[in-house]
């Protein structure tokens, strides 16, 4: 089995976070300090920071994996490092360990899907599934047709153009947003772009699950039909 994806399914992170700490030689194999691509057998001993890292066994014909919606508060910030103040996993305090599939701003509110499923991460996340976030946003200015089509056309923010993508107004200095990709603080460097600054931004859909009653800091588990609607062409959960 590759090691990232023997780390990932202890559910200690996702497979590009066990890239990253392989990378930073934090896990060793055997005692042997690891390399990107190893391969790990049943009777070797995986090692992060020194202590032992173990696949979990999972009873027959139980879901072995959590997949959950959270409605993320302003302030909580989307790492699984437990040096980081107000990170996102001890915020929610659950009792397996689990990680956030993409990343939502700390100043930013809404929905945000984790789990503790390392090998749907990057499935998820991929160009080309064009999964859709929806977005609603607050801006210090009014709003205006110009505003939008611009937005929609498309920006450059971080040397390359974001993709066309579907905008709406919602009152005075209100807007709706839809994207299907997630460049870093791209809803705000594109408004920057246009001289808006944005006040509030929160998350109202990925894919097919949205935010729907959820309060801020409340999560729910996802269910049947919203993980298939995620990636369709998976049987195994």
């Amino acid at each position: 089995m590759r090691l990232n994806k023997f780390i990932s399914d202890t559910g200690f992170c996702s497979r590009r976070e066990a890239d990253r700490l392989i990378s930073a030689g934090r896990i060793t194999v055997n005692g042997i300090r690891a390399r990107i691509g190893s391969e790990v057998g049943e009777d070797d001993r995986v090692q992060v920071d020194g202590d032992d890292l173990r696949v979990r066994s999972v009873a027959k014909g139980r879901r072995q994996h959590v997949y959950i919606a959270l409605n993320k508060p302003a302030g909580v910030t989307c790492t699984t490092e437990s040096g980081v103040k107000g990170n996102i996993v001890d915020f929610i305090g659950h009792q397996q360990r689990i990680f956030p599939i993409g990343r939502l701003d700390k100043d930013s509110e809404g929905l945000i899907l984790l789990t503790s499923n390392g090998d749907i991460v990057n499935e998820i996340l991929r160009a080309e599934n064009k999964l859709e976030k929806e977005y609603m946003v607050a801006v210090n200015r009014a709003v205006t047709d110009e505003f939008l089509r611009g937005m929609s056309r498309g920006v450059p923010v971080h040397g390359q153009m974001t993709l066309p993508c579907r905008t709406g107004k919602l009152g005075r200095f209100g807007f709706r947003i839809i994207l299907v990709q997630g460049l870093n603080r791209q809803i705000r460097l594109m408004a920057t772009h246009f001289g808006y600054r944005v006040k509030q931004l929160v998350r109202v859909r990925i894919g097919n699950v949205k935010l729907a009653h959820l309060k801020p800091g409340q999560w729910r588990n996802l269910t049947e039909a919203e993980l298939h609607g995620l990636l369709p062409h998976r049987t195994n959960w």
